[in-house]
């Protein structure tokens, strides 16, 4: 039995741990990083930028079929939703988990239902995909604890959990919205 149901799985699982691995292979990095951004008052401008891209690439995304107007309505939510998380973050160092672990619980549901829609059991894909995100997140902060300069910090955890929660229910939510525009289009 083939590893992977397609190639669309294939590509999603490659894209996910080449996202993970961008993460982790920055860790060292990152508070040089951060702190060299912040020195030349670049930080607030590319964590903006960063959202900015989001924002573009999810309207890339929605724009590639005509979405309804329920459609489009609750993608400015979730939008919303993000922005004022985004803003109640304080550190701009810890918005990043917004995005980097969104991702990676977005990837690895793509990637689970892609396997279910091709005939192999996953068992409730959109929570299996906040579990192993968690876990990822979680195995980020320990790789922190033994690094010189960084530390182990459960908000973090927390903050990875969360984007994988937010990540998670906002396609889900998209997705109920799509289908139930959908059947509205056909009755």
């Amino acid at each position: 039995m083939p590893l992977y149901t397609s190639d669309r799985e294939r590509r999603l699982w490659l894209w996910t741990l080449a996202v993970v691995a961008a993460i982790y292979s920055t860790l060292a990095l990152a508070g040089t990083l951060a702190g060299f951004l912040r020195e030349h008052h670049l930080l607030e401008v590319s964590f903006v930028l960063g959202l900015l891209l989001l924002v573009v690439a999810i309207a890339g995304q929605s724009l590639k079929r005509r979405p309804s107007s329920s459609e489009i309505w609750v993608a400015l939510g979730v939008t919303g939703v993000y922005l004022m998380a985004y803003l109640r973050i304080e550190s701009p160092e810890e918005r990043t988990h917004l995005f980097e672990y969104g991702l990676v619980a977005v990837l690895i549901y793509e990637a689970l239902t892609e396997r279910l829609r091709h005939g192999r059991r996953v068992p409730s894909p959109a929570f299996l995909a906040v579990l192993v995100t968690v876990f990822l997140g979680w195995l980020d902060e320990g790789i922190q604890a033994i690094l010189p300069n960084r530390f182990y910090d459960i908000r973090d955890v927390g903050f990875n959990a969360l984007a994988a929660f937010m990540a998670i229910a906002a396609s889900l939510t998209l997705a109920w919205v799509r289908r139930w525009s959908s059947k509205d289009r056909r009755d």
